[in-house]
């Protein structure tokens, strides 16, 4: 199989009309497929849910319920930007939920990376699968599935296992039975980007960064507290700000702030004070299987250094990570 050619020889998305034809083109399938059904969709705020949730919209209007679960693990401002955007922007069926304790209380203790990817990962389709059941009437389940999700799950050559399996419903339990609606399932990243500022998504949302999917949680590292993660969130937001400012935000693929439970002694107002370290790291990738290192300007390191440590309670110096793919991750944990 040629993986480079889909379907049909589907043309490239790369402009505003061709988007604005494919938007045309998926609102009549959708409306085909659902009639006056109701779709469920999971909307995490990252771009492709989000362009699903703003094209089945513009379809189906109230038809569609979309729940947002909040883990206690998004970046600050994510959450409220879903309610703004969707709740009261595009006045979407918003289903909001808040499960911040129950999150960090089950994670509390917990260090080893992988237990706490499966405990958030669980959580998360417990806690989905919990509303899914409330509501009356659900009959297909929409999803963010893009194009390379299903070719990651496509044997590259014979006799070798797939590089990921793709899962339609994200692991959801077996009960829960219903018809995909997966109307981006035919694009690549850079088009669905295209499509979503064609639908008149925040540009911001639209080019939101790749964010993995227990959040915060792998990179407040160890196990997690409720304040080394707040000192965390309040870090990589004004990273993320002076990023923004001087431009880097455009070159760089992935930029975060990650915070050990490690604490190491400091000097605030005249006397002892003993902090975590915000670790700066700032990668540039085409594949995700090798990475190099941003070279981020000094001017811009001792801004972000000073408004950290003088902004963020709890961190008493910030590092810079140097280390490109391998030998090490794009992530800590």
């Amino acid at each position: 199989m040629d993986t480079n050619k889909r379907p049909d020889n589907m043309q490239r998305i790369t402009t505003p009309e061709l988007a604005k034809a494919f938007i045309d083109e998926q609102v009549a399938k959708v409306r085909a497929q659902v009639g006056n059904k109701k779709v469920l969709l999971a909307l995490s705020g990252g771009v492709d849910s989000s362009v699903v949730a703003a094209l089945l919209i513009k379809a189906i209007g109230k038809q569609l319920v979309c729940v947002h679960v909040n883990h206690g693990l998004m970046r600050k401002g994510e959450s409220e930007q879903v309610i703004e955007v969707f709740g009261k922007a595009l006045d979407a069926n918003l289903i909001y939920i808040d499960a911040t304790d129950r999150f960090l209380d089950l994670l509390a203790g917990v260090s080893e990376p992988e237990k706490k990817r499966k405990i958030i990962g669980a959580e998360f389709i417990n806690v989905f699968a919990e509303e899914a059941s409330k509501l009356e009437g659900i009959s297909f389940l929409a999803q963010g599935t893009i194009y390379p999700d299903i070719l990651e799950s496509i044997k590259q050559a014979e006799g070798k296992k797939a590089v990921k399996s793709h899962h339609n419903v994200g692991g959801l339990p077996e009960d829960l039975q219903f018809e995909l609606v997966e109307p981006i399932k035919l694009l690549f990243k850079d088009e669905v980007r295209v499509v979503g500022e064609a639908l008149g998504l925040p540009h911001a949302m639209v080019y939101r960064q790749p964010f993995p999917g227990p959040g915060l949680g792998v990179r407040c590292l160890g196990a997690i507290t409720r304040d080394r993660l707040h000192a965390l969130r309040e870090a990589d937001a004004i990273l993320r700000e002076e990023f923004d400012n001087c431009g880097l935000n455009e070159k760089v693929w992935q930029y975060f702030i990650a915070v050990p439970d490690v604490k190491s002694v400091g000097v605030k107002d005249e006397s002892r004070y003993e902090g975590w370290p915000a670790i700066i790291r700032a990668v540039n990738t085409t594949d995700a299987m090798s990475a190099t290192i941003e070279e981020i300007p000094y001017p811009v390191l001792h801004k972000i250094t000073a408004r950290i440590t003088s902004e963020v309670e709890g961190i008493n110096r910030v590092l810079y990570d140097l280390t490109p793919k391998p030998t090490g991750t794009i992530e800590w944990e």
